[in-house]
């Protein structure tokens, strides 16, 4: 039984067109081969992927975009790689917190009976679990908020039918009975609750990382083990399920089967598989257990794919297409046993902001569950759409609304009087001003640019420390960090011809000289941020110990992180939100910066500091869906013509070994591969394949791994730290990532380390190199889209090569594939808690 998970990239409707998954049309849970032992399938180290970028084959003729140097070199001949994978058809990059990098073509080489031994030990002390220790404190901060509240779930609107049938089950759920059958008959339509004023709510505190949670006990372990084979599965899942449904997992899959779908890869057909074995005869399509377990399976994969939730008629029809006889029941069913929630939400036209009836207050219309905020008349129904999410990405994106409120209704902690930030604005060019004036006076302020706006952040940053405030800025990764500190500390170093002009004698008292140095302690990763690893640490009360943080690469910033670090944030402080819009977005579910940015409830300051030279010209045509030629004399920009993906993997070797070190002056160990995925001939596997063997070839006796080897390494799902293997011994594969050392234990080295000469877009995320080489090969087309070609394109520094062989696939994407969107709550969680300036 396979347990590879449906490519995420795909659209969950989407991604059911294949047939139903109905009991009776496979043939069993046994006949799909094999599954990694953790029951996850292959996916880059920590690496989902973007949203709407499957690979498929398909080519079609055109020539390169810019000028350049192909190249030389002899006919191109087949690079040796290795097994494709079971997802080496999909090739596309998966997108959720789900895809933690654990592949079937292990790095670890050992067999599954052996990794699931491993797995099922006491669990090892990480900065993952440190990381999950804080959101799960945050989950159960925001639950009990949820408990505390007496009204139901926001409405708006008057509903019938179906949408109010799903209300009154939700409030039943709530209210702590189980709806019975008449529930769904006389549902009636409560009130919308009141926003409520900004109120400081206790901080979530991350739990000391000093023990790590013991891993299931081995007795139930192998009784799990014993269920599994008896229907089918593979034993290797058995650590996993435990670990997933408690020690009395062999209970729970005897009395529901489909419980077995909540494992990580397994998909309906397979658990329908399982379940006939066990079940026999009383296995059928419309069982109840089944249509919640499908229900459920369905919104994870639509949070893989971004959404935090999915609109009620869209869930109802994938359920038809997964063999679900009677969707409306099982939502109904998996609403009433809690394991989803429902939501009604008004919707606004678009591009308008909710604006209050005259004469009427914001409690009188909530009372009556009206919101006339359109201009509607009083007896007109405004229209509505039915969500249904999982809980805690609901809670989550509930919990982010409700900080951010704080955030802007506050007034910002009086560091420095009005004069002072003036002064330091007049310090400060362009664009950089305004964002010092913007944050003078508000909580939270947005800020976007491409890659030479981040000077103004650093501006920004100056401004704040000479003023006296305890100012701070958070990337999502130590690639982000490294580069924005490094940015700071180039500045500084540079002769004062060129970082900025001498000091002014006559500039106005407090202004803060633009070249000046930010001290690179006050560059942190918002995963050290949030766990106390790095920073200023809490107050007393739990909230962090600053008065301004500055969030790089904010486009990466998915609603559970949000949530926390709004949450964390003390009253009076200022956050501002910076990045490119236009990059590829979060890993995670929801799409923060981008709702914000619709949402026009803060300022935003938009950078007016253009990227310079041919890469910049053209990473910005790019921006805008325009694919043009560039001058290129210093060959910034080469595009290298390929006919086939084993043409494309002998050119990518050829570059990165000997053309760029010769003809740019980059050696390898500062060049960076990209390309759309993991699979495929010339997917991620078969180029770290192929430059292992040329630049750092060995036996891989650890794990598949040898000293000196480039690696990517997941310390959690959706993050990866760059690295190299320094050595392996009995405690594990030794790792140096970003300056610090790391030990990953020998039972994780193959879900969580792989070979990191060539990364894909999201991996690379936050990282620039002084020499790219995006590898584009005939089968990718399908993988391609704007955000995507701009994300990978935009990582090069000095040189970018592209290796390209998708022909008129790559304009045609910049121009027409724009990304793919997203279900969320945020917009219009925010817009009644926040007031309309008059």
């Amino acid at each position: 039984m396979s347990t590879e998970p449906e490519s995420a990239s795909e659209d969950t409707a989407e991604a059911v067109d294949a047939g139903p998954g109905a009991p009776g049309a496979t043939t069993g849970a046994a006949a799909e081969g094999g599954a990694t032992a953790d029951g996850r399938a292959e996916g880059a180290a920590g690496e989902p992927e973007a949203a709407g970028e499957p690979v498929a084959a398909g080519t079609e003729a055109a020539g390169p975009t810019a000028t350049g140097d192909g190249g030389s070199g002899g006919p191109a001949t087949e690079a040796e790689v290795g097994d494709e994978g079971p997802v080496a058809e999909a090739g596309g990059e998966t997108t959720g917190p789900a895809a933690d990098g654990s592949g079937g073509e292990g790095a670890a080489g050992e067999p599954d009976g052996a990794r699931a031994d491993d797995a099922g030990g006491a669990a090892r002390i990480s900065e993952a679990e440190a990381e999950l220790a804080a959101q799960r404190l945050e989950r159960e901060r925001i639950e009990r908020r949820k408990a505390e509240r007496q009204g139901t779930i926001a409405a708006g609107g008057k509903l019938s039918g179906t949408a109010a049938d799903l209300l009154a089950a939700v409030r039943a759920v709530e209210s702590g009975e189980k709806p019975q059958a008449t529930v769904f008959d006389d549902a009636a339509p409560a009130p919308r609750r009141p926003a409520e004023e900004p109120v400081r709510r206790p901080r979530p505190v991350p739990a000391e990382p000093a023990a790590g949670p013991a891993g299931p006990a081995p007795e139930a372990v192998e009784a799990v083990r014993r269920v599994l084979a008896e229907g089918g599965a593979p034993e290797a899942l058995a650590p996993q399920t435990t670990a997933l449904l408690g020690e009395a997992a062999e209970e729970a899959l005897r009395a529901d089967p489909w419980q077995l779908l909540r494992v990580g890869g397994v998909r309906p057909e397979q658990a329908d598989g399982f379940a006939r074995a066990l079940l026999g005869a009383e296995c059928r399509p419309d069982d109840e257990r089944r249509g919640r377990a499908v229900t459920v399976w369905l919104l994870e994969q639509a949070a893989l794919a971004g959404h935090t939730a999915l609109e009620l008629p869209r869930l109802t029809t994938t359920l038809a297409q997964r063999g679900v006889p009677d969707p409306d029941a099982a939502v109904q069913s998996t609403l009433a046993e809690g394991e989803a929630l429902a939501f009604q939400d008004a919707l606004e036209q678009t591009g308008t902001h909710p604006q209050p009836t005259p004469g009427r207050t914001d409690q009188a219309e909530a009372a009556d569950g009206t919101d006339r905020t359109d201009g509607t008349d009083e007896g007109e129904d405004l229209p509505v759409r039915v969500l249904i999410g999982l809980e805690r990405y609901a809670l989550a994106e509930e919990s982010l609304a409700d900080g951010l409120a704080r955030l802007v209704n506050s007034t910002p902690k009086q560091d420095g009087s009005a004069a002072d930030w003036e002064r330091a604005a007049a310090g400060a060019p362009g664009s950089a001003a305004d964002l010092i004036r913007a944050v003078a006076g508000h909580g939270l302020v947005l800020h976007t640019g491409g890659e030479a706006s981040l000077a103004e952040p650093a501006a920004l940053l100056r401004a704040a420390h000479a003023l006296g405030l305890r100012a701070w800025a958070a990337a999502p990764g130590p690639l982000g960090r490294d580069r924005f500190a490094a940015l700071s500390a180039d500045r500084s170093a540079e002769p004062r011809s060129q970082a900025s002009p001498a000091p002014d004698p006559a500039a106005p008292e407090g202004s803060v000289p633009i070249g000046s140095a930010v001290d690179a302690r006050a560059v942190v990763t918002l995963n050290g941020l949030l766990t106390g690893a790095e920073g200023p640490g809490r107050d007393a009360d739990g909230a962090l110990d600053l008065d301004l943080l500055v969030v790089l690469d904010a486009p990466q910033l998915d609603v559970e992180t949000g949530a926390l670090l709004a949450e964390s944030l003390p009253d009076g402080a200022r956050l501002v939100l910076a990045g490119d819009p236009a990059v590829l977005g979060s890993v995670g579910p929801g799409r923060v910066f981008a709702d914000l940015l619709a949402a026009q409830i803060c300022p935003r300051v938009a950078s007016r500091r253009p990227d310079p030279g041919p890469l910049g010209e053209l990473v910005s045509g790019i921006g805008i869906g325009e694919l043009g030629q560039v001058e290129a004399p210093g060959k910034e920009v080469v595009i290298v013509p390929v006919r086939d993906a084993g043409e494309a993997v002998h050119r990518t070797v050829q570059l990165v070994a000997d053309s760029v070190p010769r003809a740019i002056g980059v050696p390898a160990e500062e060049t960076q591969v990209i390309t759309p995925g993991h699979g495929g001939a010339a997917g991620t596997r078969a180029l770290n394949t192929a430059l292992k063997q040329r630049l750092n070839p060995g036996p891989g006796r650890f794990g598949g791994f040898d000293p000196g080897d480039r690696v990517a390494y997941s310390p959690a799902p959706g993050r990866t730290l760059p690295g190299r293997v320094v050595r392996a011994d009995a405690d594990g594969l030794h790792l140096s990532c970003a300056g610090e050392t790391v030990v990953v234990p020998k039972e994780r080295v193959e879900q969580s380390v792989r070979h990191g000469w060539a990364l894909t877009a999201h991996q690379a995320m936050g990282g620039r190199w002084p020499a790219v080489v995006v590898v584009l090969p005939g089968d990718a087309a399908q993988a391609l889209s704007r955000p995507w070609v701009y994300t990978a394109f935009g990582r090069a520094a000095r040189h970018l090569s592209v290796v390209h062989g998708v022909e008129q696939a790559l304009p045609r994407a910049v121009s027409e594939v724009v990304a793919k969107p997203r279900t969320t709550r945020l917009p219009v969680l925010l817009a009644p808690q926040v007031p309309v300036a008059d």
